[in-house]
């Protein structure tokens, strides 16, 4: 019976430390800014992560019955898929700036702006980045993505570390 009191003695005063080193550490926002994505030099060191998408549809009339989608695979990667180029899938790496090992995204259209596209993707560090492109009636393609979304990705300053 002492060997089971010593033992449940030893994981409440692990599993304590562990619960106070989480609510001591700092954020990124108390840190002063976004780190850096741990891989800038497109080496995958991502290791598996879930799968995630996300659409929107615009209203606006060149873009009616179009539905802008994102989604990332298991290694990080992240496409957009825009409805009118069907069955082509845009790796983002190709606009400047694109963090690596992406783990969630988010897709949305400004409609009263003429119909600015926000991609929004979360890397594994933490870092929220952004960036507006410029719909037009052409559908987005691989050759045509990079130039209508200006520098391409920025990092949010101050994004939180998930």
């Amino acid at each position: 019976m002492r060997k089971l009191a010593w033992a449940a003695r030893g994981i409440s005063a692990v599993s304590g430390a562990v619960l106070l080193g989480a609510l001591m550490a700092p954020s990124a926002a108390a840190a002063g800014g976004p780190t850096p994505d741990p891989d800038p030099h497109g080496k995958n060191r991502c290791g598996p992560v879930a799968r995630h998408v996300s659409s929107a549809a615009p209203d606006f009339s060149f873009a009616l019955g179009t539905v802008f989608r994102l989604a990332t695979d298991r290694e990080g990667h992240t496409f957009l898929n825009d409805s009118r180029n069907q069955g082509v899938w845009i790796n983002l790496n190709v606009v400047p700036n694109a963090p690596r090992c992406v783990v969630d995204v988010a897709v949305s259209v400004e409609e009263n702006s003429g119909g600015r596209l926000t991609l929004t993707l979360l890397s594994k560090s933490g870092v929220i980045y952004e960036a507006r492109c410029t719909t037009s009636s052409t559908p987005f393609s691989p050759t045509n993505l990079p130039g209508t979304c200006g520098v391409g990705f920025q990092a949010l300053q101050a994004t939180p570390v998930v």
